[in-house]
């Protein structure tokens, strides 16, 4: 953990974690390094904590998180495995009044 925070019982990191979990999932529209900053955060741990428990090199974690990479699939699994989450694919949802085409070229509202 973090150093600059004191140290936790287990029930209260569990209680963080938990926590971590269902804000990242109460926030579909976060992208994956504001999920993963969030979950750092709350979770009190450094960057190299994070990237040692999920079995990632260090400076490929700083780069998701910067923005500088997009990271592998295999990466991110491993970064929200440790949380008990997986990666999916969901449905886009398309923006309200947005003007779409489907396959037949025709316009839909």
């Amino acid at each position: 953990m973090d150093k600059r925070y004191t140290a936790l019982t287990l029930q209260q990191q569990m209680e963080l974690r938990r926590k971590a979990v269902e804000d990242v999932l109460a926030h579909q529209e976060w992208s994956l390094p504001e999920a993963i900053g969030h979950l750092k955060k709350t979770m009190r741990l450094t960057t190299a904590e994070l990237a040692k428990l999920a079995g990632v090199g260090f400076r490929t974690l700083q780069d998701i998180e910067q923005e500088r990479s997009e990271g592998s699939v295999q990466t991110m699994s491993r970064i929200f495995g440790v949380l008990g989450l997986k990666l999916g694919v969901v449905r886009a949802v398309p923006n309200v009044g947005a003007t779409q085409t489907n396959t037949m070229g025709d316009k839909q509202v």
